[in-house]
C-alpha cells in the first residue's frame, strides 16, 4: 500500500484539530454509529478546556487505497519540544492559516523548523467563509513569511487550497463547489512524496524514537518512523544513545500502528511507516532502536534550550496536607523526573537541600500546564516566581529575547507601546493597521520584561487585546527591569477571614480572598494601593458592648475579590513570594529568604 506521512501546522485556534476531525470522518475512519467527541484529537482534559494542542499526536486514514499518516502538532511555542521531534517523522506539511488573521507567531516558529528540514508545504487558507476573511491578503503574508524564513524556489512554489474545516470542505478555487475535502486528500497524495525509507526495506532495522508514553497494560512505549528494515513482535533489538553508547537490549513485546484514533497491533512494521514499540525499560526519546548488528545511532534533531526556570518545592504552609495526598519531596521528585523523561524541553535539577527542584522549560504556559496536571493528580506544591536563564556568549552575558505580536484596538495602541518599550526594555519592530479598527504591533522584548505582563496587558486593553509571543534570539543583557510596582496586603494572623475586618480594610487595596476563608500569618490576601507591603488583620471582628447604639449599624458590603488563575498568580508574585498550589486552592504567601539566597537572586537579575 502506498504511504504518505504529513504534519499539520497551525497557530492556536486556527482550526487544525477540527480539520483533522473532518478528514477522519470523510475517509470512513469512524463507524456510522460511532460516538466521537468534538476535537477528538485533543484527548487531554486541559487541551479541551483551553482549546489548545499540547501533545503531538498521530492518526491514520485510508483514501483511494492509500494510507495517510497525519501528525497533529502543538501550536504554541512553549510546547516546541514536541514540534521539533515530530517533524523528523514526516515528508510534507500542511500549513493551516486563518484567512482573517493570517500567519501568526506560532505559525512562524513551526514553519521555520519545517522549512529548515526541506519539507515542501501545502497552504490551506481556513475559515474563508467568515465575514472578515481576507484570503488574498493572508496568502500574500504567507508568501512573505516563507521568503523571510529562507524558503527555496521549490518551497515557494506551494499549492493553495481554500477551506472551512468546521463545514468540512476544501477547494482549489475560492468559489469552488464547497462539497467535501476530496481536493485536500488528492493534493496530499499528489504533492507529498512517498517516504524515501521505502527503498531501505531490505536493510537491518533502524528507528529513531520521537515520542515516549506509558500504557497501563504493556508499559513503556516509544513511537517513531522506521528508517530502515522491518520488525515484528518477538524480535530482539537494542537501543543506542545519540553518541552510539548501548543502553539496553530487549525483546519487542508489541508492534502497534495508528488506525484512526486508536493503536492496533500489526504483524510487521515496515520502513517508512510510523509505529509504536513496547518491551523496553530504559530507552527514551532521541534514542535509536535498531538491529543488533548496528553500532551507529541516527542523528537526533537538536532541541532549543529552555529559557525560564521555576522552583518546585514542598508545601510547608500551615495549611499543608489538607487538600492533597501527595506532599512529600520524594513523590514530587519522582513525578518531575517522569515528566522530564517524556518532555525533552524540560530539565529538572535537585536543590542542595533536597526539598525543592529547579525545573527549566520554554515558557510560563508550559510550566502552568505541568503544575495544573500535578495539582489534578493530588499534589501540593510551592512555586517560585519564574526566572529567566542567561547564557555566556563570547564572554558577554546574553538573555532570551521574544518576538511579541499584538492585535489591539486602535485606542489602546499608545498604552501598549509605552509599557513594552519603556520599563520593559522592548524594541518596536513594526506597527501597521490590521483592519476593523485594530492595529498590529510587533516588538522584540526581553523574556524578563514579559513575566507578569499579560494581566496588565488585558487591563490596558479592556480585555480585547490578543498577545502572542515566540522566542526570537539571544541578545546582550539589557540591564535591570522594574518588577511589580504595587505592594501586597499580608495577613498578620491565622484563622478565618471576617467580613467586618475586610470591610474596614477595603480602602487599603483590593482582595484576592473572600469572607470565611482560611488565612495564616504571612499569606498574601490582597494588593496594596501603594508600593509598599502592609501587614493587616483580616480576623478582627466588631467590638460589641452592652450599650445600645444610637443609630443603626451600617450594612457590610464587600467588593467582589479578584481571583487569580494559576498562571496569573505565578506571574504576579515577586522574588520573595511563593504560590501555594493544592488540588482545591491557589494561594500566595511571603517567604523570607536567607541572606545567601537574596544575594544570589539580586545578582541574577
Amino acid at each position: 500500500m502506498e504511504l504518505r506521512n504529513i504534519a499539520i501546522i497551525a497557530h492556536v485556534d486556527h482550526g487544525k484539530t477540527t480539520l483533522v476531525d473532518e478528514l477522519l470522518k470523510q475517509s470512513g475512519a469512524f463507524r456510522d454509529n460511532q460516538a466521537v467527541a468534538e476535537r477528538a484529537m485533543d484527548s487531554n482534559d486541559i487541551e479541551r478546556e483551553r482549546g489548545i494542542t499540547i501533545l503531538a499526536k498521530c492518526t491514520s486514514l485510508e483514501w483511494a487505497g492509500k494510507r495517510i499518516n497525519i501528525v497533529d502538532t502543538p501550536g504554541h511555542a512553549d510546547f516546541g519540544g514536541e514540534v521539533e521531534r515530530i517533524l523528523s517523522m514526516v515528508d510534507g506539511v500542511v500549513l493551516l492559516v486563518d484567512a482573517a488573521e493570517g500567519p501568526m507567531p506560532q505559525t512562524k516558529f513551526v514553519t521555520a523548523k519545517a522549512l529548515a528540514l526541506g519539507l515542501r508545504p501545502i497552504v490551506v487558507l481556513n475559515k474563508v467563509d467568515k465575514p472578515d476573511a481576507e484570503p488574498d491578503r493572508a496568502l500574500n503574508e504567507v508568501f512573505d513569511l516563507f521568503a523571510n524564513l529562507g524558503a527555496d524556489d521549490h518551497q515557494l512554489d506551494f499549492p493553495v487550497l481554500y477551506a472551512s474545516g468546521r463545514s468540512g470542505w476544501a477547494d482549489e478555487a475560492l468559489d469552488g463547489p464547497r462539497k467535501d475535502l476530496s481536493a485536500l486528500y488528492e493534493l496530499v497524495l499528489r504533492h507529498v512524496p512517498q517516504p524515501k525509507q521505502l527503498s531501505r526495506r531490505d536493510e537491518p532495522f533502524q528507528m529513531l524514537a520521537t515520542t515516549l508514553s506509558a500504557d497501563p497494560f504493556i508499559g513503556r512505549i516509544l513511537t517513531g518512523r522506521v528508517e530502515a528494515g522491518t520488525l515484528k513482535a518477538g524480535d530482539t533489538i537494542k537501543a543506542l544513545h545519540r553518541d552510539g553508547e548501548k543502553i539496553e537490549q530487549f525483546r519487542v513485546s508489541k508492534v502497534l500502528a495508528f488506525r484512526g484514533l486508536s493503536q492496533t497491533p500489526i504483524d510487521l512494521a515496515e520502513a517508512g511507516d510510523i509505529v509504536t514499540l513496547a518491551g523496553m525499560s530504559k530507552a527514551t526519546v532521541a534514542d535509536t532502536l535498531c538491529d543488533l548488528s548496528i553500532d551507529v545511532a541516527i542523528p537526533a534533531q537538536p532541541i532549543d534550550p529552555p529559557t525560564i526556570s521555576v522552583t518546585f518545592g514542598i508545601n510547608d504552609s500551615p495549611l499543608a496536607g489538607k487538600d492533597g495526598s501527595k506532599v512529600q519531596s520524594r513523590v514530587i521528585r519522582e513525578r518531575l523526573m517522569k515528566e522530564a523523561e517524556i518532555n525533552v524541553a524540560i530539565k529538572v535539577t535537585d536543590s542542595p537541600t533536597g526539598d525543592s527542584f529547579e525545573v527549566a522549560g520554554r515558557g510560563e504556559l508550559q510550566m502552568g500546564v505541568l503544575i495544573e496536571n500535578m495539582r489534578r493528580e493530588g499534589f501540593e506544591l510551592s512555586i517560585s516566581r519564574p526566572r529567566v536563564l542567561f547564557q555566556e556568549i563570547d564572554g558577554v552575558r546574553h538573555e532570551p529575547i521574544e518576538e511579541v505580536t499584538i492585535d489591539v484596538d486602535d485606542e489602546f495602541t499608545g498604552a501598549v507601546i509605552e509599557k513594552l518599550t519603556g520599563p520593559r526594555k522592548g524594541d518596536l519592530v513594526e506597527m501597521k493597521a490590521a483592519g476593523a479598527g485594530k492595529t498590529r504591533i510587533i516588538a522584540h522584548v526581553p523574556s524578563r520584561g514579559l513575566i507578569g505582563y499579560h494581566g496588565q496587558f488585558l487591563t490596558d486593553t479592556r480585555g480585547t487585546g490578543v498577545l502572542n509571543r515566540v522566542f526570537h534570539e539571544w541578545a546582550p543583557h539589557k540591564g535591570p527591569i522594574e518588577g511589580r510596582r504595587a505592594g501586597v496586603l499580608i495577613s498578620m494572623e491565622s484563622g478565618t477571614s471576617v467580613a467586618y475586618a475586610m470591610w474596614k480594610l477595603e480602602d487599603r487595596g483590593h482582595f484576592f480572598i473572600g469572607v470565611q476563608e482560611a488565612v495564616y500569618t504571612g499569606m498574601i490576601i490582597g494588593e496594596h494601593n501603594r508600593d509598599n507591603d502592609l501587614e493587616v488583620n483580616p480576623l478582627k471582628g466588631k467590638q460589641l458592648t452592652n450599650v445600645r447604639a444610637s443609630g443603626t449599624d451600617e450594612a457590610v458590603r464587600l467588593t467582589t475579590p479578584v481571583r487569580l488563575s494559576l498562571e496569573q498568580a505565578i506571574a504576579y508574585i515577586d522574588d520573595d513570594e511563593l504560590v501555594e498550589v493544592t488540588p482545591k486552592n491557589i494561594r500566595m504567601r511571603k517567604r523570607y529568604l536567607d541572606p545567601h539566597e537574596r544575594k544570589r537572586q539580586s545578582r541574577a537579575s
